[in-house]
């Protein structure tokens, strides 16, 4: 080989040596981009799902009081059935709500409250009272019904402390 064609080779190679790297090197510099813009989004996601649920930031939740209970008196009350074998229910619940002062609501309007429990207990059937989403049902309404006959107060909610049905 002379050396004319030696070095014509040599530029080949050089020439193709330039190509073949700068075609290894496009792929790997589209994987970064490609890469770090995904990332962008995956960390941009988190940080806004962080502050949707409240997790980033530096306040925390605000530490709330306990909730305050009033015992009602027990209630009995015979439910509706179309049998001759009388079904009867009692209640020993209790109102559940943050604010103390709701009490000082509460108390002069209780007739009122108790009547509405025993109006409404008084039309349910066993079957209103089956499982777990009967008792919910049951416990959403006489918040409602609490509610409304203390308006503008509110409680929170109304805990049985026994439910029986006999």
């Amino acid at each position: 080989m002379t050396d004319q064609t030696a070095s014509a080779l040599d530029d080949d190679e050089a020439t193709g040596n330039e190509d073949e790297s700068e075609r290894v090197r496009w792929p790997t510099r589209r994987l970064f981009i490609l890469g770090s813009a995904g990332l962008a989004v995956v960390a941009g996601a988190g940080i806004g799902a962080g502050s949707w649920f409240g997790l980033a930031g530096d306040e925390g939740p605000a530490p709330q009081a306990p909730p305050t209970y009033l015992d009602l008196p027990e209630i009995t009350v015979n439910l509706n059935t179309t049998g001759d074998h009388p079904r009867y229910l009692r209640i020993n619940a209790a109102l559940e709500f943050q604010d103390e002062r709701v009490t000082d609501q509460i108390e002069p309007v209780l007739p009122r409250v108790l009547d509405t429990f025993q109006v409404y207990l008084r039309e349910l059937r066993i079957t209103d009272l089956e499982g777990s989403a009967g008792l919910y049902r049951l416990k959403e309404e006489l918040v409602r019904r609490v509610n409304m006959a203390i308006h503008p107060a509110e409680i929170d909610g109304v805990v049985f402390k026994e439910l029986i049905v006999q």
